[in-house]
């Protein structure tokens, strides 16, 4: 019992450390500077590897709630960036994450996008806004079709609702 205390321990602190890794590379994307972006996001993946080797003995800690909050903001650190810089999305399997992980840090994605759009938006209009709008627009489309019980997706619905919500104050943008 307290091997695996220490593993929880140790968990929970590199779960603070990869969270704190993916919102500097989201805030990095957002300033346009790619070596810290880069950077970010490497560390990022390194402490997700590690948090990961860290729990296989003990899936109890894996599926905890903090384990995989901090894996779905390793999914939206990535999937933003590479939305941003107009890269390929990657996979669950590519970030080595469950489906509902993955869904969930999808949906979390919307709200960078949205920021991302405003601050384009500030300088007048540009199809690089459409852009990611669209990309907007494509992430809810297929999170309102995981019509699962919250229980096997961690609460996707309630991402979904509030995904569709920050879109409904984008509907502005119709009006350009």
């Amino acid at each position: 019992m307290n091997q695996k205390s220490k593993a929880r321990d140790n968990a929970l602190a590199q779960a603070r450390q990869l969270t704190r890794a993916c919102s500097l590379a989201i805030r990095a994307v957002h300033r346009d500077d790619l070596e810290g972006m880069n950077t970010n996001l490497q560390e990022a993946s390194q402490l997700a590897n590690t948090l990961r080797d860290s729990l296989k003995h003990y899936p109890d800690l894996f599926y905890a709630g903090y384990t995989q909050d901090a894996l779905k903001e390793f999914v939206e650190a990535n999937v933003t960036c590479a939305l941003i810089q107009n890269q390929a999305l990657q996979t669950p399997e590519q970030l080595v994450v469950e489906p509902a992980t993955y869904l969930n840090g999808l949906a979390e994605v919307i709200g960078e996008l949205r920021r991302r759009t405003l601050d384009i938006l500030r300088h007048g209009y540009s199809a690089e806004a459409e852009r990611l709008l669209g990309y907007m627009d494509e992430i809810y489309s297929i999170l309102v079709t995981m019509d699962y019980p919250d229980a096997i997706t961690n609460g996707l619905r309630r991402q979904t609702d509030l995904a569709r919500g920050i879109i409904e104050k984008n509907s502005w943008r119709y009006y350009l």
